[in-house]
C-alpha cells in the first residue's frame, strides 16, 4: 500500500465542490464554499484604538492636561503621566476609550476605513 492510498483509508475525504473539500462524516449542509462564508471584518488593533483617540483628542485641539481635567470633571481619577502612558501603551478597556471620548466631548468616531500611512 502506497502512502498516498495509506492516508485515504485512515481519512477519507469527499469531493463537495469546486472550492470546499469536506470530512464525509460531515454533513453536506454544515459545509460552507468559500464564497459563501460571511466576511470577517479588519480587525482593530491596540494601535488603532489609540490613533483613534489621539486623532479625537487633536481634532478638538485637547492636550492630555486638558483631558485630565475633563476627565476629573466626569469622575475618573488620572494623572497626566498616567494618562500619556496608558494611551501610548494603547492597552486601556472599552470604558476608559468611552470616558476618554465623552470627556473631550466626542459623540461619534469613524471606526473603519482606517487611513494607514
Amino acid at each position: 500500500m502506497g502512502f498516498e492510498s495509506y492516508l485515504m483509508t485512515k481519512v477519507a475525504y469527499t469531493k463537495m465542490s469546486p472550492t470546499t473539500v469536506a470530512p464525509i462524516a460531515r454533513h453536506p449542509a454544515a459545509v460552507q464554499t468559500a464564497a459563501s462564508r460571511p466576511l470577517r471584518p479588519a480587525s482593530l488593533g491596540s494601535s488603532d484604538v489609540k490613533a483613534m483617540l489621539k486623532a479625537e483628542l487633536k481634532r478638538r485641539g485637547l492636550t492630555y492636561a486638558d483631558l485630565v481635567m475633563r476627565l476629573a470633571e466626569h469622575g475618573v481619577v488620572e494623572t497626566e503621566a498616567n494618562l500619556r502612558n496608558k494611551i501610548s501603551r494603547g492597552t486601556f478597556t472599552a470604558t476608559f476609550f468611552m470616558q476618554c471620548l465623552i470627556a473631550a466631548g466626542c459623540d461619534h468616531v469613524q471606526i473603519g476605513p482606517l487611513n494607514r500611512e
